[in-house]
This record gives structure tokens, sequence and C-alpha cells, in this order.
């Protein structure tokens, strides 16, 4: 009888599920000649190993992980530490710290808020005061010395001028 080819009457699948099966016959016929050869062992000594190696290094992981949770300085950061059964009595005191803490900050920046004011103040008194002593000046600058002797003999007041320069007196 002729092939015919455009009837098969083996299936896609059929035909795959062949392949397959003579994929995994080569796989396990080479497997075994390696077995027989001593090859196999070393490969499953290196592999067991591997293995080995992987699940100590999990567990060393593992551990460092543990032991990071369980510090205390780690609880602290990641807050767990508030979780605990023995810390829930001393909430009341952390929030008493934290209380204190934000009263001193407040504190502080009142204080800084004053000594700025202050500072500021005073500079003005600074200049004020400088204001004050060139007004000064400005006035018995334009009042010449003639000028007072005659307001002054005007009201019958005698005037005496020392006789050596007189002295600035500084407070």
């Amino acid at each position: 009888m002729p092939f015919d080819h455009e009837f098969d009457p083996v299936t896609a699948e059929e035909r795959a599920r062949r392949e397959h099966d003579e994929e995994f016959a080569r796989r396990v016929r080479r497997e075994v000649r390696r077995m027989e050869r001593g090859e196999a062992d070393e490969d499953i000594r290196a592999d067991e190993e591997a293995e080995a190696a992987e699940r100590a290094e999990r567990e060393k992981q593992e551990r460092k992980a543990r032991r990071r949770r369980s510090s205390t300085f780690w609880q602290l950061i990641s807050g767990t530490i508030l979780v605990r059964e023995g810390m829930s009595r001393s909430y009341p005191y952390l929030l008493a710290i934290a209380g204190m803490f934000f009263l001193s900050i407040v504190v502080m920046f009142t204080a800084l808020h004053l000594d700025v004011k202050h500072s500021r103040l005073e500079h003005e008194v600074k200049m004020l005061h400088e204001r004050s002593i060139r007004l000064q000046e400005l006035r018995y600058s334009r009042t010449p010395h003639s000028a007072v002797t005659e307001e002054l003999a005007r009201r019958g007041i005698d005037l005496v001028d020392p006789l050596r320069p007189s002295e600035m007196v500084e407070n």
C-alpha cells in the first residue's frame, strides 16, 4: 500500500509525546553509562556539597536576621520594641519623655527667638544713643560761644571760661 502523505494516522500530540519519550530514554541511557563509568558519583558529591553550602549560607543569613531582629538597637529603629510584652507598662514613661523632649524644643526655640529680639533691641538702643550724641553735638555747634555769652549777659549771668580746656567724661 502506498504511503498517503496527506493522511497521517499519528496526531501531533502523539508525535510530541513519542519524541519526549525518546529524549527521556536517551537521557536515562546516557546517565546509566555515566554511572557505570563513575562520573555520576563525582557529580552527585559535588551537588551534595553545593546543597550543603547553600543550606549553611541560608542558615547563616537566618541567624544574622534573627540576631538583628533581637538586638535592642534594631528594635528601637524598627519600632518593634513597642510591641514587646514588658514594654506596655513603660508607655506612660515614654510619653512623659516624649513630652519633655517636645517641651525642651519649644523652650529652646523660644529662647532663641527672645535672644534675637534682645539683640535687635540692643542694636536699636545703640543707634538711638549715637543719634542722640550726634544731635547734641549738632546743637552745640550751632550755638557759637559768642551767642551763648550774649544770651547769658542779657539774663544777667556771668560766664567764666576755664583756663584749661575741658575734658570729655565718658560713662
